[in-house]
């Protein structure tokens, strides 16, 4: 399988070039066009309750996509909002991913739906955090430009901004300064994230676009 990224950062989309036989697991409605020989089928993300517990905590769709063919041809694939999209290999790893991060991924890849805390909640990015792993590659989208960072102290991620971590990472929360120098600069509640590890990280916040239209409807 042939694959490329295509018209990053802003508006990302994946070139998917499908040999016979082979196989793409998607994320439901993440299709753009595809060629009239790939076929497609649609079944539950993991089984009917697991699917609905994914819905709710995870922010993803009920269902997911299955595309073959037998003769080859191509497929892109696109995520609903302006960004970019990120390729991951698993090797028998797991990371995590915030919830509707999730684009494409092998047919080796397992998605699971995974507890995050109440520490994450707190710093915006969720109760819940969707878990991939095993063999095979893994496409993922955000709201903007998508840049990691190898952590291996504590590094500081403002609320929103995180994307998807390996599980060797710790999060925790806190002020961005003091409460005062916190409420005044506008940055509040902020990440405080411990390696070792990989973070990916977007470089808008999907929230504070909401926030800032909503200033400005009033």
């Amino acid at each position: 399988m042939q694959t490329e990224i295509r018209n990053r950062p802003a508006f990302a989309n994946v070139l998917v070039s499908l040999e016979p036989g082979e196989r793409l697991i998607a994320e439901a409605d993440a299709m753009a066009t595809m060629s009239a020989s790939i076929t497609m089928s649609t079944r539950w993300s993991g089984g009917p309750m697991r699917a609905i517990l994914k819905r709710i905590f995870g922010g993803e769709s009920l269902f997911l996509n299955e595309f073959t063919t037998e003769t080859g041809g191509e497929i892109v694939i696109t995520q609903p909002m302006p960004g970019d999209i990120e390729c991951i290999d698993l090797a028998g790893t797991t990371m995590f991913l915030q919830p509707g991060a999730f684009l494409a991924c092998d047919p080796g890849v397992k998605l699971e739906l995974g507890y995050a805390g109440f520490r994450s909640l707190i710093a915006g990015e969720g109760l819940f955090r969707l878990k991939v792993r095993g063999q095979g590659r893994v496409w993922f989208g955000a709201y903007g430009g998508i840049f990691e960072r190898e952590v291996d102290e504590e590094y500081i991620v403002d609320s929103g901004h995180l994307v998807a971590y390996e599980p060797s990472i710790q999060i925790n929360v806190g002020m961005a300064g003091g409460i005062i120098n916190s409420f005044l600069s506008g940055e509040g509640i902020i990440t405080r994230v411990k390696g070792p590890g990989k973070i990916y990280m977007q470089s808008r916040n999907f929230s504070a676009l909401a926030a800032w239209t909503n200033s400005h409807l009033w």
